[in-house]
C-alpha cells in the first residue's frame, strides 16, 4: 500500500452516499472513484437499472481485475484514494480478502428513513434491499481480516458536518481539510457515467443539506422489512463515531 490511504466507503441505497464522495472529491488531496463494482453488479445479476448497458460497456465487469485497480496505484497519483461502494454490490463470489488493503467505513441510516425512501423508488423492498444485511457481513468479514471497522450515521453527519467529518477523518488517520464542506454545483469528475440517472438532486446541492426526519407511514409489509433489519442497525449505531 506504500504511503497512500485508500477509503473505502460502505454503503446502503438512499443515503448519502454520493455527498460524502463529493465531500472527499474536494480535497486537493484526493481522488475519488464512482462504485467501481457497478458494472460487475449489473452484468453478473442481470438487475434493470437505468443506462445498465452503457455501465456494463464502460465499466469493468471482472471484479478481480476491479479489486487490482483498487489495490494498484491511485491514478492521479493523490495519497488519498476515496473509494464510494454500495454494500449489495458484493455480490456471491467476489471475494473479500483485499479489503485488508483499504481503511473501511460504513455510511449507515435509519431504516425506517430507508424504506420510506425505497418506497417512492421501487416495488422491490425487501431486507436486502435497505443493504442492511450486506453491511453486517462486511463488517463481519473486516474484522476477521483484524481490521479496524469506522461507523458513521448518515444523521449525525448532516447534523454535524465540520464535527462528524473531523471525527471520521480522525479514525482514518487524515488530517480534516475544510474544503470538504462545500463542492460546485452541478456535475462532477468523479461521477459515474451513471449519474445522470441518478444524482439530479446532488448536483443541485454545493453543500451538506440540513437533516430533516421523513415523514409517513409505512405499509403493512414495510412494517415486516423494518422489524427484520432493525435489529442489524442498532448494533452498527451503537458502535458508530459519537
Amino acid at each position: 500500500m506504500g504511503s497512500v490511504k485508500r477509503i473505502a466507503m460502505w454503503s446502503g441505497p438512499r443515503n448519502i452516499s454520493t455527498a460524502m464522495m463529493y465531500s472527499f472529491d474536494s480535497r486537493p488531496d484526493c481522488f475519488a472513484s464512482d462504485e467501481p463494482f457497478y458494472a460487475h453488479y449489473l452484468a453478473a445479476t442481470g438487475v434493470e437499472h437505468p443506462g445498465a448497458e452503457s455501465v456494463i460497456a464502460a465499466g469493468e465487469t471482472d471484479w478481480r481485475a476491479v479489486v487490482g485497480h483498487l489495490t494498484g496505484d491511485v491514478p492521479d497519483g493523490s495519497p488519498i484514494w476515496y473509494q464510494k461502494h454500495m454494500c449489495h454490490h458484493m455480490i456471491e463470489g467476489v471475494e473479500l480478502a483485499w479489503l485488508s488493503e483499504v481503511s473501511n467505513c460504513f455510511l449507515i441510516r435509519d431504516p425506517r428513513e430507508v424504506l420510506l425512501s425505497l418506497a417512492k423508488k421501487t416495488d422491490a423492498v425487501d431486507a436486502w434491499a435497505t443493504g442492511l444485511p450486506q453491511q453486517a457481513r462486511i463488517v463481519t468479514e473486516v474484522e476477521k481480516l483484524g481490521e479496524p471497522v469506522v461507523i458513521v450515521d448518515s444523521r449525525d453527519i448532516l447534523l454535524d458536518p465540520k464535527g462528524m467529518l473531523s471525527k471520521v477523518c480522525g479514525r482514518l488517520g487524515i488530517p480534516f481539510d475544510e474544503s470538504m464542506l462545500s463542492w460546485k454545483v452541478g456535475p462532477k469528475q468523479c461521477d459515474g457515467i451513471w449519474a445522470e440517472h441518478w444524482y439530479d438532486a446532488v448536483w443541485a446541492s454545493d453543500g451538506f443539506a440540513e437533516y430533516r426526519p421523513r415523514i409517513g407511514e409505512l405499509p403493512p409489509e414495510h412494517q415486516e422489512v423494518l422489524a427484520e433489519v432493525q435489529p442489524i442497525f442498532d448494533e452498527l449505531y451503537s458502535r458508530r463515531i459519537r
